[in-house]
């Protein structure tokens, strides 16, 4: 059979096929603590479960419009002036099902054959291979633990050519768990003032899981609004990751963009999914907030179990729920049976050995690093580590 040659231009997303592999294990009933997939181990807060009860009742059951309900991206709007002091309009929201067809539809609506993307590593798994469906051609600019993982403007700027028509990073990281302050971001916005054609993507999914104080976005910069997309959801500041709700933030040129493209592609999002984010936007944060304390007990929990693991490189994440470690000191080693010779073999010795799930980090555009959740349980975490201390212990 001869599939459609767009198949060859993009990969499989690593976090889905460690995850998909864990399941196996665990089917043959094998004990795997899955510190692979990004998603809260927190139910979603009683509040939005109720207004999506409410919303099946009253009988929210039809086509919904493709940009969303209009109560939603009021809802949207309210949000973004309460927590960022961002001023937009229901016209620059379109709804999605989920933060990935934000990015994509994004991504489809401006990216052409041939345009240049530059990227930041590490970077989440699907931005890269969204940049190839599209036709476009990524740029990778390399960062390092030693600068905590964020692009300087030196680099920015050395990356942009006649060619480059978006920069794509998001704050906090998804996989170093970086955060860029307002200075930070500050000197990033004077390089994007000498290169006025340039559009930027912020992802700003992790939002809420913050270690570090406010949050915040490029998209303050009021001469940069007109070309920043803003992306956002509710997978995981609120733990509606099976809900499926993201959203654009972006001028009206592109929001319409987006709303043809999604058009054809899935129209509008759940109807009651769409009542029940009402509530999470609109409602009370405390659960989230509760959630994001949790997280940093089990971030300072993992620091120290990771001071006992030889050879390893990690910098503090300051938000997400990740560490991103440099493994490479275990390259070439062997426990008389498996070699390690990159990330995706440390990982795949971790999963087989400890039977612990992982992502190898070239799949975020780092090979010597992999990625790490800590959205587990306490417990679960205590189990993992112990057990890929001992694993690692045995290679030589």
């Amino acid at each position: 059979m001869q599939l459609s040659t767009l198949l060859s231009r993009f990969n499989e997303p690593e976090t889905l096929k460690m995850a998909k592999l864990g399941r196996e294990l665990r089917a043959k009933g094998i004990d795997v603590i899955d510190l692979s997939l990004g998603e809260p181990d927190f139910d979603t807060p009683q509040h939005i479960k109720d207004a999506a009860i409410k919303a099946i009742n009253d009988n929210w059951s039809h086509y919904t419009p493709v940009a969303g309900f209009a109560d939603l991206r009021e809802a949207v709007c309210t949000k973004l002036k309460r927590d960022n002091n961002l001023a937009y309009k229901p016209e620059n929201i379109i709804t999605s099902t989920g933060a990935k067809q934000s990015l994509a539809n994004a991504i489809y609506a401006v990216v052409d054959n041939g345009d240049e993307v530059v990227i930041p590593t590490p970077y989440w798994v699907t931005y890269s291979e969204l940049v190839k469906m599209a036709g476009g051609k990524v740029v990778e600019v390399r960062t390092s633990q030693e600068s905590g993982f964020k692009v300087s403007p030196q680099q920015l700027e050395a990356a942009i050519t006649g060619k480059t028509k978006l920069f794509m990073f998001s704050s906090p990281c998804n996989p170093s768990g970086t955060v860029y302050s307002k200075a930070e971001l500050a000197a990033l916005a004077e390089v994007f003032r000498k290169h006025p054609d340039v559009l930027i993507i912020s992802d700003e999914i992790y939002e809420y899981i913050n270690f570090v104080g406010g949050h915040e976005s490029i998209a303050q910069f009021e001469d940069l609004k007109e070309r920043v997309i803003l992306i956002n959801g509710l997978s995981k500041g609120f733990a509606m990751t099976g809900w499926r709700l993201g959203y654009i933030a972006a001028n009206v040129e592109i929001a319409k963009a987006c709303e043809k493209i999604q058009g054809q592609l899935t129209s509008g999002t759940c109807s009651i999914t769409q009542k029940a984010a009402v509530a999470a936007l609109t409602g009370n944060l405390k659960p989230s907030e509760e959630m994001t304390q949790e997280f940093t007990r089990r971030r300072a929990r993992v620091l120290e179990l990771i001071k006992d693991i030889p050879g390893f490189k990690c910098a503090e994440p300051d938000g997400a729920f990740y560490i991103f470690p440099d493994v490479s000191y275990y390259y070439g080693k062997t426990d008389g049976t498996q070699t390690i010779a990159n990330a995706a073999d440390f990982s795949m010795y971790l999963l087989n050995t400890a039977n612990v799930s992982s992502v190898m980090g070239d799949a975020f555009g780092e090979p010597n690093c992999v990625r790490f959740s800590f959205a587990n349980s306490m417990a679960n975490i205590e189990r993992a580590w112990v057990r890929i201390k001992e694993a690692l212990g045995k290679l030589k």
